[in-house]
Parts: structure tokens; C-alpha cells; sequence
């Protein structure tokens, strides 16, 4: 293209289709007529939807502007149950489903090892994502082809992309599982003989999906992954938009070379006489063999010394010989020792010519410059006419339009990501842009408004929006790294360091356009909503399955991260039902609970009987964690698995503990297929109906976990956890059941078979049985000890291995508690010895428990009897895990000392206003029990509320009693 050429887009063919299109029972002559067709239905809705919650910020024309409809909406999508019902129409007429058809899915168990390195998933960056291959695995366990699949925190939109290719033999195939005949697809079964063993589970074919999301800017970047995109139109438009950029910009990152013959002094004069641009272009690209290519400018901070107030490079006074930066250094000019943290910012101010004032600006200077000359990098220092060059760019050159709202449309003090320090200076949007990077990005929007294309038009604002992570100064220049000290932004924050790179925007659009020509698909079909999850205008019973990963806590504050890049959009989020803790918006742990428990609300009316959630969640805070299990029940699921999730290396694994949360974890839960009747009187009744949830949950459970020759203990079958399970389902459904843990445990080995402490159905025990003898080695639990139950639970493990002294227990014991909680007053161990195992005193015969050991052990003791003087000196002192009989009498004797030392708090909390600071937290869940049997709810609040909040928020069954207590007072 010559430089006189004038660019234009129109003389491109690039129209995907301009066929007859049908459209939700429409018959439109192409696609630009349907979607003016639907546009002007959404513009005709807006005035209704923005009455609904998370209706983002932005004009309508904007909104509308930016929206495919009926597919993808930038606001509230009113059009998603008329496709839901043209999608059960499809089953039906498509695939030959039947309304009444049976649905019957363990939940998905199985160890997954999914990179990063793929094309899709490497084309646009977000805060999180989850990889769509390992979301595959998800869909194609609990679906079928045609099912619906909703996630309502969709982010780039991955779960679309998965259901789509649930219909590509070859990406099914690339999960290690095997298609064969119509479709079948296979997974092998591990064996310890034989090689492979194969078994269906699923079936080739896409899976629909309505994607929602908060986020205006995650809703976009899900439309682009998941609409069909005219591949050929992209490559030829994006080519000529990116050459005229090239053209017009690219002497803007012209530097001499360090062996130039140029006089960089005189010809820096030279283009400092000049006044107008295109005569500093012409001036350039006549000497261009003078100039190497910058690749990028590493930027230093400047501060005043404290001492002298003179001004300090970063750069050149806090790096050590390593090239890393020193927590002390030396002012330059008068040798006294400063502290960054110390030190103010270098202010100055600079004209913006297209705001047409002066801008007060923290004062950042070029220090070093990387370009190339062919293949090959050089380094060197800005120089004069480096210098000058930026000063003529600022003087001649004014963008076109860019976004200078204030941050979060607050200024200074935005949010829970500002800081005070370092985010001095900087209070509107485009203060986090360099010069250059803000006139080619203004022009490439510019540009855009020739394209004529819809479909290419979004797709070159996703690669706009694509690059702007790599242009801020939040890019940090880490020189101690050597070849890799450009380490990008630092991660889900928005600090800006005191040396920061400023990339060649042209380097990146290139690199990036390459990027996603690989990751632009056919795919369509899928329905994109920009709104809350809080509030979904859905059906009820409508979804097959549902995909969700939420936000964490205050671990990523996506409203104000994603503020950048919905300004160049022009449509924010509106981020009053943002289900996230943040300071700035007040909301505590307290909010965010009920913020999430209202969006898992949604999922459970909305998802099918019987059908399956999976929840992805990543936080280091067991409190966060165990809101989200909490909610989870409060609202109606079932629980059925928790699994760790590696998106990089390992992959799956059995989540034992309940607590301590240091990965993604994958909780599998399922909508029950029916409600508890609400017409139960009789403890007869009750009893049914506890036996009935319990036979349905194990249908529901996963019957074999194993895994390179190891089987895993399931932990859900556990007779324990299963009695809460029970025990959270009854409560919630506001009735007391009226059996003892260690009852229920027995009831549990009577009725139903036990294999490995674990419970099972008579129809599952055979393939358990099968898979099992294939494989020797069964894992066990683990167990850390973090209060009274695990520590109880410790000894039992203990015991069960080997009867034991208090002695032998006692050195492992005090190992073993050092990471108890700070308020569990936990009991010494010879308390919890007494209250929960029997130890032998010589006076009987020895209890089969130990007998059996000490003759599996001791030679000379094999084939005595119980009675014998020899095995009873051996056994004499140890400590034993009772039968079944024995352990009901001392579970109500331990219950008994518990309700009288919780009784002892009653009174505590009589004579003092104080939050209690120590406690035993097994009295505390003894109490609320007996108080919730005795529907003394007061007693459970008052209680409660006198507990840190982190205790009750962290403990399952004491933040269950509590809420529920709460709602039978209306509080």
C-alpha cells in the first residue's frame, strides 16, 4: 500500500453469508437484516430490562451498538427461553429424545492433566480461566448431545467453547478417549492384568450453552470465542488495517543505531525545526537505514531524596550488582541512605493536547531502549534524539478518540485496588497509557468505523482489547532476570512498578492478530447475556447441567480490573450485585455470602431434578471455602464429590479434608430429585424419609475412584459424612432428626453392605467388588488436625492401626496439634482418651480389638487365649477403639460433658458484653444441636453472635445452625 492510498474497507468482500437466514422461527434475507431486525426489538425492551439487577453502564445506542442480538446481548439477553424451547423442540426432532427419558450420572471422578498451551486459550487474557479442554471432560461425563449447558460467571466464555466441540471427533479424541460406532464415545478403565478395558459414556454431538456474566468486557470476549467468524474477511481487513497502521505510526519507533554515522545532535536540531508531521515522516523514512526497530522502552520512576531533593532514577541509584532492587540505596547526589518507601514521586506536568490542558503526572523517564536490526537485538540509551522524537510526537501528533473517564468514575481512591503509593497521579483511564500506545490504539478504533462487517468489526475489537494488557505501565522490567525480564503486569492487581516497559503497539497488534486468526472458529449456537446471576431470567427446571466458576472472596476485584478495558468499549459493568468482599463497595464476607447463596439460588431453580453442578473454586481462606459449601446446601444441593484441579501439571485428586484449601477444588453437587414432604409428623416417617435420601444419595455418589494402581478412599461414603449430609438436608428443609451420629452409623451397616468403610448400594457393591481386585494398594485419608474433631478422629486412626499406651501416643500427639486454631481450647489428651476410647486396666479379659493385634504381632502370644496372664500384662495400659454397643454409651456420656460446659458459656456470656476468645468448639455444636432439637433458636443467635465471625463462618455445622436459627426469627 503507497502512502497516498486511501485505506478503504468497503472494496473488501466480506460478507460471510448474505443467504436467507432463519432466526428463532424468522426468515430474514441475511444476517444484517435479522440483526437490525432484533436490534430494534432490544432497543424497544431496554427501558424494561434496565428495571433488572446488573443492567450495565452505558447508552443505550452504545449497548446496542455493541450486541448481536438475539445471540448475544451487552445488556440483559431477552430472548433466552425462546431458544431454550426451540432447544427441546431440537432434541426431540434431532436426536430422537424423549421428554420422559431416564437421566442417571455419577459424578465426574477422574485425575485430568490440562496445559495451557492451546491456541483458544492463549488468544485473549483474563483474570481466570479454566482450560476448555478439561470443561470437556465435565460436559461429556453429565450430558448428552442437544443438552443445555448454563454458566453464569462465564468469563472468556471456555464452557461455550467445550460444548461446541463435544462434536469434533478429533479434539474428543485428543482426551485420551476413543469414538467408535455412531458416535460412542469411550474411556478406558484402568485393570491391573489386562491392557485396555473400554466402556461408553458418552456421545459425540454438541451441547448447547447460555453463557452470562457481569462483565460487559467477559461477555464480549465470550461472543468472540463463541460466533462464527468469516476467517477469510478477518485476515484480509485486519491485514490492511494493520499496514496502514504500520505505514502512518512506525516512525514513531524509529531509534539510531549505535553505530550510526548520523550526527544524532544536529538531525535532533533538525527535527525539532520541523512543524509539521508529515514532514518529520518524510525526514525519517529518508534516513531509515540509520534506524533500528524499538521493541520496547523500559521507564524509570522519579523521586525527590529526602534528604537534598534532588531527584533519584530508580534505575540508576536502587538496582544492585545483580540488577535487583535494593530495599536501601544511596541518594547520587548527596550519599544519604533512603528507603523507596520512603521517598516522594517526582511530580510534573504535561500538556494533553486533546483534553486541551495540563496534566499533572508522576515523572517517568526512558532509560533504556531494545530494538532490532533484522533478526538480531541490540540495547542501548535513549539519546537526544530518542527524546526529541517523543517531545514531536506529543506536540504534532493528537489522538483521535481514547477513553479518559475518571477510574471507576471516581478519580483518586477508586477502589480496593488503588493504593496510595504508587497509584499516585493517576486517576483516569488513559493515565495508564503511554503517548505512543494511545495514538495507534485511537486510530485502529478509528479505523473501525469503515468496516462494514459486523461479525469482522467485533473481531478486530477483540484483537483491540486483546493487546491492551501489554500496553500499560503496568508491564513490569525485572533486569535480574536477564532474557526474561519482561514479566508482564503483576497478576489480578493493578500495580504499577517503578520500572515498567512500553512494548511496540505495532509489534504486539501483529502478534496478537496471528494469535487469533488460529483461535477464530465456526462455532455458533450459543446464547451470551451480559447480566447478574443473582437474578436470572430463566425457567425453572430448563438446564441439563451447569459449569460454574465464581468469584473467590476478595482474591480478584473484577469491576475494577476490568474497568480499562470496558472503557474502550463504552459499556461498564454495573457492579452493585458483584458477588466479590470489597472495602470500597462494602461488602464483607457477610454480603458476599449472600450475594453467592443468591446466585446458587438461580442455579437450583433453574437446573432439571436430579441434574448435576459443577463448581469450580480457588481460595486460600477456609472461611471462603466453606461459605461456598454452606450455600450450596442452604440452597438445596447435595454434595456428592470435592476434587482438586491442576490446570497445568497433575490434575485431579481426592479432596480429603474439608478445611484447608491451597488449589482449585471441583465440587460435584446435584439437584435432589425431589423435596422433603412437607406433610411428615411421625418419627416412623421421618425415619422413611432419612432412608430414602440416603439410598438416593448413594445412587448419586461415584463407585470406584482408582488411578495408577491405587484405589481411593471415597470420601462421601464415609458413615460419618454421611450422617451430615442427612443432618444438613433435614435442617434445611426445617425438620430435627431425631438419631445419634453413631445410631445412624450402625442402622447404616445393617442395611447396607460395606466394603473398605465405605457404604454402598447392593447394585453398586459387585462393580466395586470387580474393580477392586485389580488393584492391590488402597489409599487411606489423611488427616491434618486442626480442632477437637480431627483431633479424635487422629486418635481413632491411631487406635485402629495399633492399641496404644498413652505414653506411645503422647510425643506424636503434641506433634500432631501444633496447627489447632488459636480459639479451639482443645482438651489434653488424657480427656479425650476418657471421653471417647476404653482403655484395658487388667481386670477382664482382654477385648478381642487387642488381642487380635498383640497375636498377629507377638509370636509368643499367637493361639492364647483372652483370658491368658501373658497376653493380659502385654495388653495392660492400652487404649482401644469400643465395639459399636460400648461406643453409643460413651458418644451420650461425652455429649452430657460437652452440653455442661456449653451451659458454662451461657453464663459467660451473661456477665460480659465481649466476643468469646476461646472456647471448645465441640460444645458449641453440642448446644446449637440440642438447642435446635428443642427449637430454642434465641439461644443459638445469642450464642452465635457472640462467636468471631471467622469461627462461624468457617464451621460448617455451626454457620448451618446459626442461619437457619436466624431465619426462623425473621432476622
Amino acid at each position: 500500500m503507497k502512502e497516498h492510498e486511501q485505506l478503504s474497507f468497503l472494496n473488501e468482500d466480506t460478507q460471510a453469508d448474505n443467504g436467507p437466514v432463519v432466526c428463532l422461527g424468522l426468515t430474514f434475507k441475511n444476517d444484517a437484516e435479522r440483526r437490525e431486525y432484533f436490534r430494534n426489538e432490544l432497543r424497544r425492551k431496554l427501558p424494561e430490562l434496565k428495571q433488572g439487577e446488573g443492567f450495565p453502564i452505558g447508552e443505550d445506542e452504545d449497548i446496542i451498538a455493541l450486541s448481536d442480538p438475539p445471540y448475544y446481548t451487552a445488556c440483559p439477553n431477552p430472548w433466552i427461553n425462546n431458544f431454550i424451547e426451540e432447544w427441546e423442540r431440537e432434541k426431540v426432532e434431532k436426536y430422537g429424545r424423549g421428554a420422559n427419558e431416564t437421566y442417571r450420572c455419577e459424578p465426574f471422578a477422574s485425575d485430568v492433566s490440562e496445559g495451557k498451551n492451546d491456541a483458544i486459550y492463549n488468544a485473549h487474557s483474563y483474570h481466570t480461566k479454566t482450560p476448555h479442554k478439561a470443561i470437556m471432560r465435565y460436559i461429556l461425563n453429565y450430558t448428552k448431545p442437544g443438552d443445555i449447558v448454563f454458566d453464569g460467571f462465564c468469563g472468556t466464555g471456555m464452557t461455550g467453547v467445550a460444548a461446541q466441540l463435544c462434536a469434533d471427533r478429533k479434539e474428543v479424541e485428543s482426551l485420551g478417549f476413543r469414538v467408535v460406532d455412531h458416535g460412542t464415545i469411550q474411556r478406558e478403565i484402568e485393570g491391573e492384568d489386562v491392557k485396555e478395558i473400554w466402556e461408553d459414556f458418552s456421545k459425540l454431538g454438541a451441547r448447547r450453552s447460555i453463557l452470562t456474566d457481569l462483565s460487559p468486557a467477559a461477555t464480549f470476549i465470550s461472543y468472540n470465542f463463541n460466533s462464527k467468524a468469516n476467517i477469510r474477511s478477518f485476515e484480509s481487513v485486519g491485514k490492511s488495517l494493520l499496514d496502514k497502521l504500520m505505514l502512518d505510526y512506525r516512525w514513531m519507533f524509529f531509534t539510531l543505531k549505535n553505530d550510526s554515522s548520523i550526527n544524532k545532535n544536529n538531525f535532533a536540531k533538525e527535527i525539532r525545526n520541523l512543524s509539521d508531521i508529515e514532514e518529520v515522516k518524510e525526514l525519517l523514512y529518508r534516513n531509515e537505514n540509520a534506524f533500528g526497530k524499538v521493541n520496547y522502552v523500559v521507564w524509570s520512576e522519579v523521586y525527590s531524596c529526602s534528604n537534598c531533593t534532588e531527584e533519584i532514577v530508580f534505575s540508576e541509584a536502587a538496582l544492585d550488582k545483580d540488577k535487583k532492587a535494593k530495599e536501601q540505596f544511596p541518594c547520587p547526589k548527596c550519599n544519604a541512605e533512603v528507603k523507596k518507601k520512603d521517598l516522594d514521586k517526582v511530580k510534573e506536568y504535561k500538556y494533553d493536547y486533546r483534553l486541551n490542558k495540563a496534566i499533572k503526572h508522576a515523572k517517568r523517564i526512558p532509560v533504556l531502549i531494545n530494538y532490532s536490526l533484522g533478526a538480531k537485538r541490540y540495547e542501548k540509551t535513549p539519546d537526544e534524539l530518542d527524546i526529541e522524537l517523543m517531545k514531536k510526537m506529543d506536540e504534532l501528533v493528537v489522538p483521535d478518540w481514547y477513553p479518559t473517564n475518571l477510574m471507576m468514575n471516581k478519580g483518586e481512591k477508586w477502589g480496593d485496588t488503588w493504593r496510595a503509593g504508587y497509584h499516585s497521579g493517576i486517576k483516569q483511564v488513559n493515565d495508564f497509557f503511554p503517548d505512543r500506545a494511545l495514538v495507534v490504539l485511537s486510530d485502529f478504533i478509528k479505523l473501525l468505523r469503515d468496516v462494514e462487517d459486523h461479525e469482522v468489526k467485533q473481531n478486530m475489537y477483540f484483537l483491540h482489547g486483546s493487546v491492551l494488557p501489554k500496553l500499560t505501565i503496568l508491564n513490569r522490567y525485572m533486569p535480574q532476570h536477564g532474557s526474561r525480564a519482561l514479566v508482564g503486569p503483576m497478576t489480578n492487581t493493578l500495580y504499577v512498578p517503578p520500572l515498567s516497559v512500553e512494548n511496540n503497539v505495532l509489534n504486539q497488534l501483529n502478534f496478537q492478530f496471528k494469535k487469533i486468526m488460529k483461535a477464530l472458529n465456526e462455532f455458533s449456537g450459543n446464547i451470551i447475556s451480559s447480566q447478574s446471576s443473582t437474578n436470572l431470567d430463566i425457567r425453572d427446571n430448563s438446564i441439563d447441567y451447569i459449569f460454574l466458576d465464581p468469584p473467590f472472596g476478595a482474591n480478584i476485584m473484577y469491576s475494577e480490573l476490568n474497568f480499562i478495558r470496558e472503557s474502550w468499549l463504552k459499556v461498564l459493568t454495573n457492579n452493585s450485585q458483584e458477588a466479590i468482599e470489597n472495602k470500597t463497595q462494602e461488602k464483607s464476607l457477610l454480603e458476599y455470602q449472600e450475594l453467592i447463596t443468591n446466585c446458587f439460588k438461580e442455579a437450583y431453580r433453574i437446573l432439571k431434578p436430579g441434574r448435576w453442578i459443577t463448581i469450580e473454586f480457588s481460595n486460600t481462606q477456609a472461611k471462603v471455602w466453606n461459605v461456598i459449601q454452606h450455600s450450596l446446601h442452604e440452597v438445596g444441593f447435595v454434595i456428592a464429590s470435592v476434587d482438586a484441579l491442576s490446570k497445568t501439571r497433575g490434575g485431579l485428586h481426592s479432596m480429603i479434608g474439608t478445611i484447608a484449601v491451597k488449589q482449585d477444588l471441583i465440587i460435584s453437587a446435584y439437584k435432589p430429585n425431589r423435596e422433603l414432604r412437607l406433610n411428615i409428623i411421625s418419627d416412623s416417617s421421618l425415619e422413611i424419609e432419612m432412608w430414602n435420601f440416603v439410598n438416593s444419595h448413594l445412587e448419586f455418589l461415584p463407585v470406584f475412584k482408582g488411578d495408577k494402581g491405587q484405589v481411593d478412599f471415597i470420601h462421601e461414603r464415609d458413615p460419618r459424612i454421611l450422617y451430615d449430609r442427612v443432618v444438613a438436608y433435614f435442617v434445611r428443609n426445617g425438620f430435627q432428626l431425631q438419631v445419634s451420629s453413631q445410631d445412624f452409623q450402625n442402622s447404616l451397616r445393617i442395611r447396607f453392605p460395606m466394603r473398605d468403610g465405605m457404604v454402598f448400594l447392593e447394585s453398586q457393591v459387585a462393580e466395586y467388588d470387580r474393580k477392586r481386585l485389580r488393584i492391590i494398594e488402597f489409599s487411606q485419608m489423611n488427616l491434618f488436625v486442626i480442632d477437637e474433631t480431627s483431633a479424635i478422629e487422629w486418635l481413632r486412626q491411631q487406635l485402629m492401626k495399633k492399641p496404644k499406651t498413652r505414653q506411645e501416643l503422647h510425643p506424636n500427639f503434641m506433634k500432631e496439634i501444633q496447627h489447632i486454631a488459636k480459639h479451639e481450647m482443645l482438651p489434653e489428651l488424657d480427656d479425650l482418651l476418657h471421653q471417647n476410647f476404653l482403655k484395658y486396666e487388667g481386670e477382664e479379659a482382654v477385648p478381642e480389638q487387642v488381642a487380635s493385634y498383640l497375636r498377629k504381632n507377638y509370636k509368643d502370644l499367637r493361639g492364647l487365649e483372652n483370658d491368658d496372664v501373658n497376653l493380659k500384662e502385654k495388653a495392660l495400659n492400652r487404649w482401644y477403639v469400643p465395639d459399636p454397643n460400648k461406643q453409643a454409651d460413651l458418644e451420650k456420656l461425652r455429649e452430657k460433658s460437652l452440653l455442661r460446659e456449653f451451659d458454662g458459656y451461657l453464663v459467660e456470656i451473661e456477665q460480659s458484653k465481649k466476643k468469646m476468645k476461646q472456647f471448645r468448639t465441640e460444645a458449641i455444636r453440642a448446644g446449637f444441636k440440642k438447642a435446635w432439637s428443642e427449637k430454642d433458636y434465641e439461644k443459638i443467635v445469642k450464642v452465635g453472635e457472640r462467636l468471631p465471625e471467622s469461627v462461624i463462618q468457617e464451621d460448617d455445622k455451626l454457620l448451618m445452625y446459626f442461619d437457619n436459627a436466624q431465619i426462623r426469627l425473621g432476622l
